[in-house]
Parts: C-alpha cells; sequence; structure tokens
C-alpha cells in the first residue's frame, strides 16, 4: 500500500517556518493524548443532579395518558410541567416551506421513536434510568411512515396533520431541459443513499447551571455553533440572548451533529432555574443512533443526455431526501434538498439541466447536514450514472469525464445554476489521479484474471466542494442564520505572547494550531507562544459557527485582518521607541527593525503595557488589542475539489470487498498546515468508506430503529481504511486571504461513488450493477444472482 504523501503544486507559497504552509504538529494533541482534554463528561459541580428521559417507543402515536408514580412528583416532568417553554422552529425563507414545531418534550402526539415525553432528575443517571421505567405510557398507535417515496403518494398518513402532505419543499430547476431531449444517447439509473448516523466519539450531552450573581443561565454544551445554540435557547426559553452563556469544551467529533439544537438543551435550561441548581444529561449511544438525528438518505431517478463522444447535452433528475419528522434548528429541514438542485451538475460544463426536488416528512428522526452536507449523495449520484454513461458508450470512464470537467482556461467559471468557481484545474487533477494508481497496470491485471477468483475493479470520481458560503448563497438557501463574515481578536500580553479569540469553534480541525501558524506569518511570534480563546460567548466575537469548510477561510481570513492592524501598531510604537521615522521600520519575523537597530515584540510589548512613560504623548492610545472582521473579496464561497481513485478486490461468490489502493489528489489552495489537512482527509476518508460500504440505519414498516447498538450499526475500523496516497495540488483562490479554500468536508464527499464505481467495474462482466448505498456483501450476492438468473432466462 502506498504510503501517504505531499506534493506542492504550482503556485503554492514557500512556507515560513512556522507560518503559513508549514507541517507543523498540532498543538493541542499534547494535552488531547495526555487524557488532559475537557469535554463534557469532565465537567463536575457540587449538587450537580443528572437528567434521563422518558423516549416514545412507538414512531407515531397519540398520547392518551401518562402515569407519574406519586412518590415521583417533583422529580419527574412532562408537557404540562414546562410553563412558557416554545416548541423547537426551524424555519427557512424558500417560499412553499411548511413550518413543524417539534415540542421539547412531546404533547399531543409523538411523531418518531426516541421522542422525549418526559424528563427525570435525580443523584445518579442511573437512579433517574431507573425513575424513567416507572413511568407508564399510553399511547394509541398510528400508521407510521418509513418510507419516503410512499409518504409522496396521496392517502399516506399525515406527519403533520394540517399540512394536508408530507412534504416540508418541493423545488424545481428548469434550464433549457428540452434542448437534450434529442441526445443521440440516454442514459437512466435510480440510485439511492443509505440513512445513516454520524457517530462521533463523543455524544452530545450539556452541563447547565444558573449563575446568580450573573443572572445568566450558564450552558456547558458539546457544541459547533455557541452563539446560534444561544439564539435557539432564548427563543424557546422566552430569555434575552444576554441572559444565555454557552461555554462549549473540547468537542470530541461534530460533523455537523454537534451544529444543531437539540430539545435535551432546553430541557435542561428549563429545569436548571426551576431546580435552582446544576444538571446534566449525557447522550448514550442508543440514543444517538436511534433518537436525535439521522443523515444522507437521499434517493434520485437520474437521467444523462449525451452525444456519442460522450459530450453531455443534459441532466435531468428527481430527488428525495428523507427529512425526517421535524425541521432540525436551525438548518431546517430543506437544506438538504435545496442544495441537492443546485450542487447536482458538479464540476462540468453542459448546456441543459432539470432537477425537481422533494424534502419529505417521514415519522423519523430529523435530518441534518452531515460531513459532507448534500455532496455525498450528489457525488454518488451523478458519478455513478457518468459510470453508466461511459459503459453505454463502450468509453472509459475518464474519457466521459474529461470531455465535461470545467477547464482551467475558463477559470473563473459561472455553471448552470451560477455557481463561481473561483480557481482549478479539474483534468490536471483526474490525470494525476489515473498516473498515481496506475491506471494501465490495472486494466492489464483485470485482464488477466484473479487465482483466487476475485474481480479486480477500478473506480473514479470527482467532486467539486463550494465552502466558506457568503451571504448571498445561504440567504438564496432561506437560512435563519445567515453567514457572511467573522470576526477576530488579537491582543499581545505584557509578556509578549499572543491570545487570538474567535467565534467559530474546534472540534478536531486544529484550529489552535492552524490560525497561530496564520498569525505567525504576520507577526512572526511563535506558534508555542499564541493561545486560542474560542467556545464562550462571553469571551468571543459572534459567529455562526463551524461547519460547512468555512473556518479557516473565515475565522482565518479576521485572525489576518486582526493581526495585520496589530502589526501596524507595533511598528509605529517600535518606530517610537526606535527614534527612527516609522516609514523606515519594518516588522519582519517578531522583530521592528529600523536604519540602526531592532526591538522584539515582547520588548515592544512590555514599553507599551508596563513603561508608557517611556513613550512620547502622542503615541496611539488604541493599544495592543484589536478587534477586526473579514469577509472574502467575493461572496459566492470557495470551490475546493478532489479527485479519487482506487482499486478494488470483489469476491462474486461471497460479496465481499477489499480496497488494494486508494489515491486522492485534492485541491485546497493555499494550505496552512498540510499535516492537518491530511489527517482532514484521512478522517473524511474512513466516513466516506462507511457510507459506502457498511453505514446503514434501517427502519422496519413501524418505523422502528434497527441498528441501536454498534454491533448493528457497522462502522469502518482499521482494518478497513487504506492508508492513500495524497497528492496535493494548490491553485489559490483569488477571493480569500493568502489564497485557501475549505477542505474539511471533502474527504467524505467522494469516497461513496469511487468505490461503487470501482465495484461496478469488477462486477459489470457479469451484468450486475451496484446503484444503492451501502454496497454490503449480501446485496452483491443478490445482484450477482439476479445477473446470472438474467442471462440464463435470456439463453
Amino acid at each position: 500500500m502506498s504510503e501517504t504523501q505531499a506534493h506542492e503544486g504550482v503556485g503554492a507559497r514557500l512556507p515560513r517556518q512556522e507560518g503559513v504552509g508549514a507541517r507543523l504538529p498540532r498543538k493541542e494533541d499534547d494535552r488531547l493524548m495526555r487524557g488532559r482534554g475537557q469535554f463534557i463528561a469532565d465537567i463536575r459541580m457540587t449538587g450537580m443532579q443528572d437528567v434521563a428521559f422518558v423516549r416514545s417507543p412507538l414512531a407515531h402515536a397519540r398520547i392518551r395518558a401518562i402515569h407519574v408514580p406519586d412518590d415521583l412528583k417533583g422529580r419527574v416532568f412532562t408537557a404540562a410541567d414546562l410553563d412558557g417553554v416554545k416548541p423547537i422552529r426551524a424555519v427557512s425563507g424558500l417560499p412553499g416551506f411548511k413550518v413543524s414545531e417539534q415540542p421539547v418534550l412531546a404533547s399531543g402526539k409523538v411523531r418518531q421513536v426516541g421522542e422525549l415525553i418526559a424528563l427525570c432528575v435525580a443523584d445518579t443517571r442511573a437512579e433517574a434510568e431507573d425513575m424513567a421505567a416507572r413511568v407508564e405510557l399510553d399511547l394509541e398507535e398510528l400508521p407510521a411512515l418509513h418510507d419516503m417515496l410512499a409518504a409522496r403518494k396521496p392517502g399516506a398518513p399525515l406527519v403533520h396533520e394540517h399540512w394536508g402532505d408530507n412534504v416540508f419543499l418541493e423545488s424545481l430547476v428548469n434550464i433549457n431541459i428540452e434542448a437534450a431531449f434529442d441526445a443521440p444517447v440516454k442514459v437512466s439509473r435510480t440510485i439511492s443513499t443509505a440513512r445513516q448516523c454520524m457517530a462521533p466519539i463523543e455524544g452530545r450531552g450539556a452541563v447547565i447551571h444558573f449563575d446568580h450573581r450573573c443572572d445568566q443561565l450558564v450552558v456547558h454544551t458539546a457544541s459547533q455553533m455557541p452563539h446560534i445554540v444561544r439564539t435557539g435557547l432564548s427563543e424557546c426559553l422566552a430569555m434575552e440572548e444576554g441572559q444565555i452563556r454557552i461555554i462549549s469544551p473540547d468537542v470530541g467529533g461534530g460533523f455537523g451533529y454537534k451544529a444543531i439544537l437539540l430539545a435535551e438543551e432546553v430541557c435542561l435550561g428549563w429545569l436548571a432555574q426551576k431546580l435552582r441548581r446544576p444538571v446534566r444529561w449525557l447522550e448514550d449511544r442508543r440514543e444517538h443512533l436511534t433518537a436525535n438525528a439521522n443523515c444522507r438518505e437521499h434517493h434520485y431517478e437520474i437521467t444523462l443526455y449525451a452525444e456519442r463522444d460522450g459530450t453531455l447535452r443534459g441532466i435531468d433528475c428527481e430527488a428525495s431526501v428523507d427529512s425526517g419528522a421535524y425541521s432540525a434548528y436551525p438548518f431546517s429541514a430543506c437544506l438538504e434538498a435545496a442544495q441537492v438542485a443546485s450542487i447536482l451538475p458538479g464540476p462540468y460544463d453542459f448546456p441543459a439541466y432539470r432537477c425537481r426536488t422533494w424534502s419529505v416528512a417521514t415519522n423519523k428522526c430529523p435530518i441534518l447536514p452531515y460531513r459532507g452536507v448534500a455532496r455525498t449523495g450528489v457525488c454518488f449520484a451523478l458519478e455513478v450514472a457518468l459510470d453508466a454513461l461511459a459503459a453505454e458508450l463502450g468509453l472509459p470512464p475518464e474519457v466521459v469525464r474529461l470531455k465535461n470537467l470545467v477547464r482551467p482556461e475558463q477559470m473563473p467559471f459561472d455553471n448552470i445554476t451560477n455557481k463561481h468557481f473561483d480557481s482549478g484545474d479539474y483534468p490536471q487533477a483526474l490525470h494525476r489521479a489515473l498516473d498515481a494508481i496506475k491506471a494501465d497496470a490495472v486494466r492489464a491485471r483485470q485482464k488477466a484474471g484473479e487465482a483466487d477468483g476475485r474481480r479486480i475493479g477500478l473506480g473514479l470520481s470527482i467532486y467539486c466542494e463550494q465552502a466558506a458560503h457568503g451571504t448571498s448563497v445561504y440567504s438564496g438557501w432561506g437560512i435563519p442564520m445567515v453567514p457572511g463574515h467573522e470576526q477576530a481578536g488579537a491582543r499581545l500580553t505584557p509578556d509578549g505572547g499572543l491570545e487570538l479569540r474567535i467565534g467559530a469553534h474546534s472540534h478536531g480541525q486544529g484550529l489552535e494550531t492552524t490560525l497561530a501558524q496564520v498569525a505567525c506569518e504576520i507577526l512572526g511570534i511563535p506558534v508555542a507562544r499564541t493561545r486560542l480563546v474560542h467556545g464562550d460567548t462571553a469571551m468571543t466575537p459572534y459567529s455562526t459557527g463551524s461547519w460547512g469548510s468555512r473556518v479557516m477561510v473565515m475565522a482565518g481570513g479576521a485572525v489576518a485582518t486582526a493581526c495585520t492592524e496589530l502589526a501596524e501598531r507595533v511598528r509605529r510604537i517600535g518606530a517610537h521607541m526606535l527614534q527612527a521615522p516609522v516609514d523606515q521600520v519594518r516588522l519582519e519575523n517578531g522583530r521592528v527593525v529600523g536604519p540602526t537597530g531592532d526591538v522584539t515584540i515582547t520588548q515592544v510589548a512590555h514599553t507599551w503595557y508596563r513603561r508608557p512613560q517611556d513613550l512620547p504623548a502622542d503615541v496611539d492610545p488604541h493599544g495592543l488589542e484589536v478587534t477586526a472582521g473579514y469577509k472574502p473579496q467575493r461572496d459566492s464561497g470557495t470551490f475546493s475539489y478532489a479527485a479519487h481513485a482506487v482499486v478494488v478486490a470483489v469476491d462474486p461468490e461471497l460479496g465481499e470487498v477489499e480496497i488494494l489502493d486508494y489515491v486522492i489528489v485534492e485541491d485546497g489552495g493555499t494550505l496552512v498546515n498540510p499535516m492537518v489537512v491530511d489527517g482532514q482527509i484521512l478522517g473524511g476518508l474512513a466516513q466516506g468508506i462507511g457510507t459506502a460500504l457498511y453505514e446503514e440505519m434501517p427502519f422496519d414498516t413501524s418505523g422502528q430503529p434497527l441498528a441501536s447498538t454498534l454491533a448493528d450499526y457497522l462502522l469502518p475500523g482499521a482494518p478497513e481504511v487504506p492508508l492513500p496516497f495524497i497528492d496535493h495540488m494548490a491553485t489559490p483562490s483569488p477571493y480569500t486571504t493568502f489564497g485557501v479554500k475549505g477542505i474539511g468536508e471533502g474527504g467524505a464527499i467522494a469516497p461513496p461513488a469511487a468505490i461503487a464505481n470501482a465495484i461496478n467495474d469488477a462486477l459489470r462482466p457479469l451484468g450486475s450493477e451496484m446503484l444503492r448505498a451501502p454496497i454490503t456483501p449480501r446485496r452483491i450476492v443478490e445482484s450477482v444472482l439476479a445477473a446470472r438468473a438474467n442471462a440464463r432466462s435470456a439463453a
């Protein structure tokens, strides 16, 4: 297996020792690997009580009665007790969107297995769970919707009766599709991805108490977006936002799951005020798998129209997304489907397009934007369909792609849905992936055959990821919390150290290292002397949080802006100390250098804070602390991309798949820390392999989730994840500081499509084609047997 390697492409910046481009180990790993991190479960408070919840055992039912034993009164609470608490409402500005109201404790009706019905509070979690087991529910079971396609049919049971149907939102994009109908080649496929769980190492959790001195509700919660959680809590609890302080300590993986407001957090916020003592809830793995949120469940009916040489004439698609019973706060139930319609064209240039989407309500837990958001499903559908088109035309898959990829000379490029590609060389990425995987040798091996009877397959996929979206993008998608800028604070300490403050939050991206590298690039202060303050609404600027691969572009740009202004102040003070004209001094490697000497930033800070009498009276009084904002030159987002190539061996008799080799050629613009990027890609690859081969949350016809433990819900482990060859290209974005692009989600987007295409390449001579993820051994064997039966019938 190839070892991970990194090659800086043409246009990459020459890295400083610790600045932008340096491959530095993450400074936060020293404490995390030594067990010195602080996660929600590590927080203990005097008098703290634990909470467990009574959850619905049925997917759809009317609540006739809730029987709480007399000796539990005052320790068990239902919706009737929550005076003044409002339901969770995640709305969209898109026309036609239907609003769902999610009561924090169910009232009148339950709409999913695991929905909260009552909360129980005790000295320990075990005691609270025993109390929950004694609460009796009288439920009238109703027909449940487990299939999003059936939910759209007339006469289907209604999740929300007053809607009249089960569609949160229907959307349509139609751009001259009629012009493609006379194309000589037409290929159609039905393609789907399974519902998944996010499975971070650390589940959700909260520790909440009321601070009487500050008159504040203090919420410790594992969140990617503390300020947005504060807004949601203020709406549900009818409190001013200034009365709520959100503190997010170390977060053990987010992946989008920690970017939503949970009903449990609202319940604990109410309970902490009522009891006037700290309360805690820690999610267990069964709650995570079955109750709070899922992701990824997409269904596509896709048709490609093309010329006989592989040139695309148009794409026509109908896509449904199972959004579950409620709209998750803040992104709403329609984010996935709304993105499908706008991003389905991917990195290809063609003249005709139509896409109709449905966000469908079912009796399942809400769907949320998991790592890669809609792009993983879109990439799977489009790239698998492109391989089917190539097979129909008798062309190699790369030929069809190269015929239609946006070319570097077209950059910047506005595609058919007005996505503005900032920079890139997509054909070069594909060529480099083919070279690295040794495609010719793989195809020769295929022809020779395997001694053990397995079949070899080569699969490709390529995608683009719009990241660091600006105001216009999210406003167009109807999202209620619209990002577009970021602020950061930079402050020199009296001994010359640097403190950075950002409103975004790290949940594995290495921000304590990479943002210190950005500061080092400008100020020259060593990374070890820079501290990052984040995850606390009382101490940081407002931010919409960490998601959408936005942090290095937005927060990194804000840190650079603040440090640039701080550098100018340092330079001016240093000029006074050197008794030199300001225009004759420069800041270089942490020192202010003048015509006859230099002073260090440490000396400047010491003088400003401790010896102001040594400075002239007219020195700038603003000091050595700066808060600055940043937004890119364009708010249309950055476009990173990657080409993936994989070789697999498939046993058609047993359905087993082994990944033999994996290549990733990615372009994230200028990389602040290539080592951190490698880690992001490796983690994303593991999740993409899970989507492709293992992870699935199935439901039975009554809406019961069938994978409630990790013995049932399969996750890839170290033996299932190969060490890939990683090749870094670098085409800087023309619109961002340093030319950086968002990269954090990319590793998870392309693997399902590449692996599916490799499996199909291996099985194509048998007449078998896999169009549903995950591609499990059982599905492979069933497909091969069906293909053999069809061949016998045809004979």
